[in-house]
């Protein structure tokens, strides 16, 4: 097995491990070279038992042999001491306090809840896309009273968010900024975790509407496209891509599929004349974000998989490509209203919560921002 560049294995915990987001992340960590499964932590009613005894396991795999017989952990920092990362997986109701706390226990958090996606001080990662947010670590830690040495929160993107801002960083950095965007999306039903929808609700049926989740990709979008700005005082603040504004509605659908959101993206640029329908194909295929560059082990050999046949991509067939880790494009063309249109799905289990929250952290020990003792 491969070592970090240090050469040590990373001892990390999770939280929310018998979640539906917390099994996935044990399916990608149990194998992964770097990190190593220290702690599982999760509710009181679990805490206490074996894993396999506590988890309603919902995953396609089996339970990683790794974690069957390790017993289950409360959500208190004192048993998650020995971990250098802390994936969260938990649910937002529980999310909030739980990882202040472990912040404040000088504890690295990263985060696939909702509740600190607007700190002023914590960043909003898509890892594919704005790694360069972690500079704002620091400043998040010298607020803290007292200030942290080791401890902080990360969290990665609403699941819909996650899957169309890769594209669109890939053409706004070919082609400069993007005006306007409408999005529509057609949501898989594991978004809403398990039980999730009633079937009575979903089956023969697209329901038109999920709780905060239109508003939630409109604002989340401008923090991840935007930079990180040096204000006069020497602090740093998210610029909400504010230089150069950009405009997003979108519109969120609830549709009988189990994993895998499909996105119709249309899109209007500052530069004109737009490109080409052609143009914007070779700039998706081309794009390299940091992540691949510097060699996490996480990410997918394509961020953006273009295809060209015209009835792709499809969520049945495409959700697993590259294990769910990048986005699938397809049918790029021009758009009446505005410039280009295209497709795009992304598994919304995989780089839409664990894989991205994997791939941020891996992304931090590379940076130094995670210290490795």
């Amino acid at each position: 097995m491969s070592k970090n560049p240090d050469g040590k294995q990373i001892k990390v915990g999770i939280l929310g491990a018998t979640g539906t987001v917390g099994q996935r992340f044990l399916t990608l960590l149990a194998k992964h070279p770097w990190f190593t499964i220290h702690v599982l932590g999760a509710s009181s009613r679990s805490a206490g038992k074996p894993y396999a005894q506590a988890v309603m396991w919902k995953q396609t795999t089996p339970i990683p042999s790794v974690v069957r017989d390790m017993i289950v952990q409360e959500c208190y920092p004192q048993h998650f001491a020995e971990c250098a990362i802390i994936f969260s997986g938990l649910d937002a109701d529980a999310a909030g306090d739980i990882e202040s706390a472990f912040r404040s226990a000088d504890l690295a958090i990263f985060s696939n809840a909702k509740n600190y996606r607007r700190d002023p001080s914590v960043p909003l990662i898509v890892p594919l896309v704005n790694d360069s947010h972690l500079s704002i670590i620091p400043q998040q830690q010298s607020l803290h009273n007292p200030p942290l040495k080791k401890g902080f929160i990360v969290t990665n993107a609403n699941c819909s968010t996650t899957g169309y801002v890769i594209p669109l960083r890939a053409l706004e950095k070919a082609f400069g900024p993007i005006e306007s965007c409408l999005v529509t999306t057609m949501q898989a039903i594991s978004g809403a975790g398990y039980p999730g929808v009633s079937s009575l609700d979903i089956i023969d049926n697209i329901v038109p509407y999920i709780s905060g989740e239109e508003e939630k990709m409109e604002w989340e979008t401008l923090k991840i496209l935007g930079g990180v700005a040096d204000g006069d005082d020497g602090t740093k603040t998210f610029d909400m891509h504010a230089r150069h504004p950009l405009r997003v509605s979108a519109s969120c659908n609830r549709v009988p599929v189990i994993d895998g959101h499909t996105m119709c993206v249309s899109v209007r640029f500052q530069q004109r004349p737009p490109p080409s329908p052609q143009q914007v194909r070779e700039a998706l295929v081309a794009y390299t974000p940091e992540a691949q560059s510097i060699g996490c082990p996480s990410v997918p050999v394509h961020a953006i998989f273009v295809h060209e046949e015209p009835d792709r991509p499809q969520p049945r067939l495409d959700r697993y490509y590259q294990d769910g880790a990048g986005v699938s494009v397809g049918r790029v063309r021009q758009c009446p209203v505005l410039d280009i249109k295209f497709v795009v799905l992304a598994n919304n289990v995989s780089i839409g919560a664990a894989t991205s929250s994997i791939i941020n952290a891996e992304l931090a020990v590379l940076k130094g921002v995670v210290k490795v003792e």
